[in-house]
């Protein structure tokens, strides 16, 4: 799918969510207006997601939804950002989400790191016979 292709349905489907969603905030239906407007993003990512994975790598974002639903949100969320700048030419494969997995986890595994500090001038040898004179 071209490129203009791609962006032409996505400022039609903007278009429609917006047209769906334009409505003043202040009604007397507030909560399901809300479950509305976040069926309606959903349905948005999915659209946007079937249109740029391929089959085998949708299966492999359904099977880590299950084990770790935030993990698949990062994961489409980074997608449909390359999708929308423009950086992705053709529909992602099974190997390239791999890819991207990978470098989400290294990024995950260098913000997690701990550094210990230990300070310095600490006990040393002579303050153990300090304490133990200061009685006589």
């Amino acid at each position: 799918m071209a490129d203009a292709d791609l962006e032409a349905i996505k400022q039609a489907r903007l278009q429609e969510l917006q047209s769906q969603g334009g409505g003043g905030q202040g009604g007397g239906q507030g909560g399901g207006k809300e479950e509305d407007q976040k069926n309606r993003e959903q349905e948005a990512r999915q659209s946007i997601l079937s249109q740029i994975l391929e089959p085998d790598a949708a299966d492999r974002i359904g099977r880590i939804r299950m084990v770790k639903a935030s993990r698949a949100e990062d994961v489409e969320t980074r997608l449909i950002m390359l999708a929308r700048s423009g950086q992705l030419r053709n529909r992602v494969t099974e190997a390239q989400l791999k890819d991207i997995l990978n470098a989400l986890s290294e990024q995950q595994q260098e913000a997690e790191k701990v550094t210990v500090q230990r300070k310095r001038g600490g006990w040393d040898d002579d303050d153990l016979e300090d304490l133990l004179n200061e009685d006589t």
